[in-house]
């Protein structure tokens, strides 16, 4: 039997322990007992009652009007994503039996990433590698087809030497990974990633207790790779059409760059070592199977 989670009464008290009255123009006098909002103050700044806000807390009421949710937001300093994510939760699906989805990459998908000349993969909704090709592999090993981004971020020590922001491409990812599975929380594969990185990860569980969401989206990536030192990257993620929230991802850097001659030195080497063979000759882009 499905457990009977309060995503929204979680999600309300995370993001207002979060906020501090200083932000919301609350003059405060002496100490305080919790972190963040009060309950009653939360309801103040939303117009509506104390009651009322502590039955939505509780999961006594779970059908709040758009309305409330929007006010709630509001006085929470939601930005636009997370607001976005706080309705998505009043149209909560009734609990069923889950079972894992298969994700396939699209074969024109698989064809694309092959020929890159910049190093490309393909993410799942979980965040899997789903597909890559030699050159994100060369960028990273735990690029490779079967790898999870979540899991090698956060606790493969290796990647995490290449991020000189470590925490903050942390964060981003765990906000995404939110975004990405929405409210789904009862899907086997999500309740297998956060089982996992909560007991083994103290970063990764207060990540997730945060209740963060972000896009999946691409920005300027700073790297500290083994080999060619220091590099920034442009990062682009790109909703693939026809799936279930796949990304394609690319890297690559501005022409005539520092970063550019670094990776066309990735290049080099990484065909050196596969004996000179074009990336489409080598066929890498690979279907998870």
């Amino acid at each position: 039997m499905a457990l009977d989670v309060n995503h929204l009464g979680a999600y309300l008290r995370a993001r207002r322990g979060l906020v501090s009255p200083e932000q919301v123009g609350i003059t405060t006098l002496g100490p305080r007992r919790v972190q963040g909002l009060r309950r009653e103050e939360v309801a103040m700044l939303a117009g509506i009652s104390a009651d009322y806000y502590l039955r939505l807390e509780q999961g006594r009421d779970r059908h709040p009007s758009a309305q409330v949710l929007e006010a709630l937001a509001t006085a929470l300093q939601l930005d636009d994503e997370s607001t976005s994510y706080l309705l998505g939760l009043r149209a909560e699906r009734p609990r069923r039996t889950r079972r894992v989805r298969r994700e396939v990459v699209p074969q024109g998908t698989l064809s694309l990433v092959a020929t890159l000349s910049m190093p490309a993969f393909v993410e799942g909704r979980y965040l899997d590698v789903l597909a890559s090709n030699r050159l994100a592999v060369a960028l990273s090993p735990r690029l490779e087809v079967g790898g999870n981004r979540l899991r090698d971020v956060f606790l493969d020590e290796q990647e995490q030497a290449m991020f000189p922001q470590h925490d903050r491409a942390a964060a981003g990812l765990v906000a995404g990974f939110r975004a990405s599975v929405g409210s789904d929380t009862d899907d086997p594969r999500v309740i297998e990633l956060v089982g996992e990185l909560s007991l083994a990860s103290p970063l990764f569980r207060r990540l997730w207790a945060r209740h963060d969401v972000g896009p999946r989206q691409g920005g300027v990536v700073p790297f500290m790779h083994p080999q060619v030192g220091e590099l920034r990257l442009i990062r682009e993620k790109l909703l693939i059409g026809g799936t279930d929230r796949m990304m394609l991802v690319i890297y690559h850097a501005d022409v005539g760059s520092a970063a550019a001659e670094k990776l066309a030195l990735l290049a080099s080497m990484s065909a050196e070592a596969s004996g000179g063979r074009t990336p489409h000759e080598d066929g890498v882009a690979r279907a998870r199977p």
